[in-house]
């Protein structure tokens, strides 16, 4: 399990932020460099430099959001232009693909940043512009909540990219589309002109995935252990009951894919944020305040509570908490650092800088509850693993190394990841969506250092400019 160290502050991280970023700077300029328009969209590394793989496209909004990102951080300009114009001149496809789950992934990384930050007083006020985005959240969410599975008496999911029988784990943090559009007092509308709440299909597939992806230790099965999680929930579509679980990307469907873990460890926390801009009479439909929140944070719990407890002492895990070899590297290999170079199994980076974020904001959101002892273990924690993501062997600082966090894992049953010569296993490489969540903890933790508030996804409470907000 993870080592927490209780000593470890924002500001004693700052240094090594720091270095992130200068290192990030180049990287992002070799990346785009790279990739004209026009010539694909880079997902992961191979020997260091990052290559395409057509499949949905699911990572091209981190490539221009993590330039946003830079500028967030540096107040760089060239990257604020850079992830603008590629906003602008690349990303309506994505605005409009009803074939998708990954609206949260590139909309809101994209438009959604550019918003936030003109919200937050970092970009100039322009009143057209800041419309532009908004049209796009607003369209986005509302097409993200058009993807339904309905399951009945209300209940129901935003399917997969696998078909409507398919509920994905990932698909937590796309609810970001949805939580948007919401606040931007935005509708879904479906036959006969009727009014869908975007607030309560994505409280509703959170209901739905905290119930059949996530197990409690309630004997539910014989491998009911808390804080699991199943990548994939499917269902039969025609008396819509629950049929098993699957998975796409992890081991099996009794084991625990690290990354689908780390979605929900970080999905869930900043939904119970994001409910904090909903009013009382806006959550009533669902159960009210206390009900909702009470689902979310109970998931929240549970699956942070098994990411510490399955992973190794630095707090980078391995791809899946079941994968086959794990055993190879003997009965205390959850009782040293991860070790990514070993000759049986990979880790997976992307899936500790994803949950790290998660664990800083559930320690953030109990703390200012007054539940100090939960709140802070779960806090050191999070910033015990970004530590470690922050130093070598995860940080690159490499400058031919095109990727910024090395150690990332795609798609381990494909055989998609590459092992480089000399080596058993996958390792050294890097992702689009790892690096992208690298800059995105880097920046929470780096503003708290500076002690200039949280970095939400939907911008400030209260924003610095003069125009109503929603």
């Amino acid at each position: 399990m993870i080592s927490i160290d209780p000593q470890v502050t924002p500001a004693s991280l700052e240094p090594a932020v720091t270095q992130m970023w200068e290192a990030s700077a180049g990287k992002l300029l070799a990346v785009e460099r790279r990739f004209p328009p026009g010539s694909g969209t880079p997902v992961f590394t191979r020997h260091g430099q990052y290559t395409a793989r057509g499949w949905t496209e699911w990572t091209e909004g981190f490539v221009y959001g993590s330039a946003l990102l830079q500028f967030d951080a540096t107040g760089d300009e060239r990257f604020l232009a850079l992830g603008r114009q590629g906003t602008v001149e690349r990303m309506a496809s994505h605005v409009s693909h009803v074939g998708v789950h990954d609206h949260g992934f590139n909309n809101v990384s994209t438009y959604g940043n550019l918003w936030r930050l003109m919200r937050e007083g970092r970009m100039a006020e322009n009143d057209f512009e800041r419309r532009f985005y908004e049209l796009a959240l607003k369209v986005s969410g509302a097409v993200q909540a058009a993807r339904w599975t309905d399951l009945g008496d209300g209940r129901g999911y935003i399917y997969s990219f696998n078909g409507p029988h398919s509920l994905f784990a990932d698909t937590i943090r796309s609810c970001r589309s949805l939580a948007l559009g919401h606040l931007l007092g935005h509708v879904l509308k479906g036959e006969q002109d009727r009014p869908i709440s975007l607030l309560e299909r994505l409280i509703r597939h959170a209901e739905t995935t905290a119930r059949y992806n996530v197990w409690y230790g309630q004997g539910r099965d014989y491998y009911d252990v808390r804080g699991r999680v199943a990548h994939e929930s499917i269902f039969n579509l025609h008396d819509r009951s629950y049929r098993c679980p699957s998975s796409q990307q992890g081991f099996s469907p009794f084991t625990t894919w690290t990354r689908g873990l780390a979605w929900l460890a970080l999905g869930y926390p900043e939904e119970l944020e994001f409910l904090e801009c909903c009013g009382d009479s806006d959550l009533e439909p669902c159960g009210g305040r206390g009900a909702v929140e009470a689902m979310m944070r109970r998931t929240a719990c549970a699956v942070c509570d098994f990411y510490i407890d399955h992973t190794p002492t630095d707090g980078v895990p391995y791809w899946d908490t079941g994968a086959p070899n794990l055993h190879l590297l003997g009965k205390d290999y959850l009782h040293r650092p991860a070790d990514p170079y070993n000759r049986h199994e990979p880790v997976d980076s992307s899936a500790a800088a994803i949950a790290a974020q998660g664990l800083l904001r559930l320690g953030r959101y109990l703390t200012r509850r007054g539940e100090t002892q939960d709140g802070t273990r779960y806090t050191q924690a999070g910033l015990t693993v970004t530590r470690r993501l922050l130093e070598e062997p995860y940080l690159s600082t490499d400058a031919d190394h095109q990727g910024l966090l090395r150690h990332s894992v795609y798609h381990r049953p494909n055989g998609w990841d590459l092992i480089p010569p000399g080596q058993a296993i996958p390792c050294g490489e890097a992702s689009m969506w790892g690096d992208y969540h690298l800059r995105e903890l880097a920046l929470y933790v780096g503003r708290l250092a500076r002690g200039q508030g949280v970095y939400h996804f939907f911008g400030p409470t209260d924003a610095p400019s003069g125009r109503k907000e929603p």
